[in-house]
Order: structure tokens, then sequence, then C-alpha cells
């Protein structure tokens, strides 16, 4: 099924026609900033995960170490604020970086290659409950989703853009003189419905340009992730 879908793609964008995904991947949220000295071991682990086609690789770079002498230039206190409502969601006092949220349930520290690794692996052997599949026609996306169980309750779809590589000179702060690349650097995180799970959904969402798309099916907004796709 996965190289039919590929090469459906590959059609829809020789012709200009729709780009398909129906995928089961991991999603890893890594918590960063380019003034965190810490951060760019993790920031190539990210890198290395992005290679992989079970992995949906995505870098949220928070705002709140901006004060340490270099603002990043991705930073955002939206996705500071996202990594609060996970903090929140599993009881936990404070937040760091880097920190990789996998799954959307289990928190690792970013640089700790073979915890995350073991994390991956484990989220591959969990099934995902809800089947997704998203269509790039034009402009926007359609979206369509199925429970897999019944009782899943309330969940959120959310849409993702991201731009896939930049590498940034920092010249200030604890990252000073290191020139530093960047993956899937998460420039938009927008939660476009809600879905009880009852039956089927489906939906369009505007997704502007060329930009790479995620749609991701989250119970509530902070916990387990039942289904991500990507478009490309």
């Amino acid at each position: 099924m996965r190289h039919l879908l590929t090469a459906l793609a590959l059609i829809g964008a020789t012709l200009g026609g729709p780009l398909f995904a129906q995928e089961e991947r991991v999603v890893v949220e890594l918590y960063t900033s380019q003034g965190c000295s810490s951060c760019p071991p993790a920031d190539a682990l990210l890198d290395e995960l992005a290679k992989r086609d079970d992995v949906i690789a995505l870098a949220l770079h928070v705002d709140y170490w901006d004060y340490l002498g270099w603002k990043d230039t991705f930073s955002s206190a939206a996705f500071s604020a996202r990594q609060n409502g996970y903090a929140r969601a599993a009881n936990a006092r404070t937040v760091y970086t880097p920190q990789m949220i996998i799954g959307g349930v289990d928190h690792v520290v970013g640089s700790k290659t073979m915890q995350v690794m073991d994390r991956v692996a484990q989220q591959r052997g969990v099934e995902n409950l809800v089947g997704l599949t998203v269509v790039r026609n034009g402009g926007s996306l359609e979206i369509k989703a199925e429970p897999r169980r019944a009782g899943l309750g309330d969940m959120v779809v959310q849409l993702v853009r991201y731009q896939p590589l930049e590498t940034v000179n920092i010249k200030r702060g604890e990252n000073a003189g290191k020139s530093i690349r960047y993956v899937n650097i998460v420039t938009d995180w927008t939660v476009i419905g809600l879905w009880n799970g009852e039956g089927a959904m489906e939906m369009n969402t505007p997704a502007a340009g060329d930009a790479p798309a995620v749609v991701i099916v989250q119970k509530d907004e902070f916990g387990p992730i039942l289904a991500a796709a990507e478009l490309r």
C-alpha cells in the first residue's frame, strides 16, 4: 500500500493534481533553542530522525532562553506554551531543553540517543487507533479520519507547517560562534478541528504555499497522538 501511495503522490506532483498521504508514523517533537548549549546534539539527532520514513520529526523552538544573549530566530511563545501544556498533563513541575516528546506520551531528554530510539521503537509497535488520509488539492487539504476502536472520546485535529532546513550562524549567547543546522523547523501549529470519534470525519482546511504539511490527530491536546500524516 505504501508503494502505491508513493506512486500516486509522484503522479500528482507531475500532473499538478492532488497529493495523498496515508501513513502510520511516529511523531517526535523536539523542544529546543538556539540559546541552549545542551541542544545541538539533540538538533543533530532530530536531523537523523527526519531521514527515517517511519518518523515525523518536528522542531519547536521555545522562547524562554532568548534572554541569555541570543534571541532564537525561530522561537515562539506558542511553542513554549505547548511544551508547558505537556508538562501540566504529565504533572511535571518544570520544562527544559532539549526535550523530545514521542507520540505525545513519552518525555525524553532529547540528547539521549538510546532512550530516544527505544521510545520510537516502542511507539512503532503501538497500533494507530485512527485511520487517517490527507489529500492536498491546490491550496487546501482534504482530511478523512475513521476510528478503529469505539469510545476514543474527544480528539483535536491539528495542522503543522514547517521549514525543512536552515543553517544559523549564532553570534552571541551559549552557542556563540557555532554554525548549527536545523531541520523541520515548525512555523505554525494550529488546531483546525475537534472530533468526538463517533463515526467517520471529513474536513477541508486551507494550506497555501509549498511548505510541508502535517496533520495530527491527538487525544485532547496534550495526550497520545492517535494518527499523523505528512505531505512534503
